[in-house]
């Protein structure tokens, strides 16, 4: 993934195929982001200070079983994600969906918190109508609203929209949309596929390929 990308564009989108890592690579740069601590190598855009973030999938149920365990961890061993438990200063729980987090604050390196938020497409794009937002990590492909809804919160903080999915809507709205942003010049399109993805074998793409239908 490269994430020098996300020091020249405000749009950068992984669309690639299932199983590869998209969405351990939004989380992963989502924790650095909220806690402020970045590897050596990490040459992607960085913030010096607490960030407000939004990580968001298509359902509040998805989101929990994604999201915020790779972030927080299972629900039984918080903080043995990617954000350590001694950096997880507060938590609220969502109303309604059993064991989901509305928002956490994060211990950012330079003191303070920073802010994250799970919202899901689901609960439509008003929803997502907040203040400004530093990084917003969208997980599966949202709504072309939602989408463009989340490109104005990063407005006055020369944020990031970083989404992950793979196209299983084919050529829908969304699709259409960034890939003009791409050819306008001011959005990145990051490609992979399962020859990208050293962790999958190749007897398992090929039982996979074969299992799969063929896409209508």
């Amino acid at each position: 993934f490269p994430s020098h990308d996300t020091n020249i564009y405000r749009q950068v989108c992984m669309m690639a195929a299932n199983r590869v890592g998209k969405t351990e690579i939004g989380t992963f740069i989502a924790a650095c982001h909220l806690t402020g601590e970045y590897p050596e190598w990490y040459d992607g855009k960085r913030f010096d200070k607490p960030v407000s973030m939004i990580a968001a999938g298509e359902t509040s149920i998805l989101v929990r079983d994604s999201l915020q365990e790779k972030l927080m961890g299972p629900i039984n061993d918080i903080g043995s994600g990617l954000i350590r438990k001694e950096l997880i200063s507060t938590k609220r729980p969502r109303s309604g969906i059993a064991d989901a987090f509305d928002t956490v604050h994060v211990k950012h390196i330079s003191g303070g918190d920073s802010l994250l938020q799970f919202q899901s497409y689901d609960q439509g794009r008003e929803k997502f109508q907040a203040t400004a937002r530093h990084f917003i990590l969208l997980d599966e492909e949202p709504p072309l609203n939602i989408y463009l809804e989340c490109l104005l919160r990063t407005m006055t903080t020369n944020g990031t929209v970083l989404s992950t999915f793979t196209p299983l809507k084919g050529i829908s709205h969304t699709v259409l949309h960034i890939r003009q942003q791409e050819r306008d010049g001011i959005a990145s399109v990051i490609n992979a596929t399962w020859d990208d993805a050293p962790h999958l074998s190749q007897k398992d793409k090929d039982e996979l390929y074969l299992s799969l239908p063929p896409l209508s």
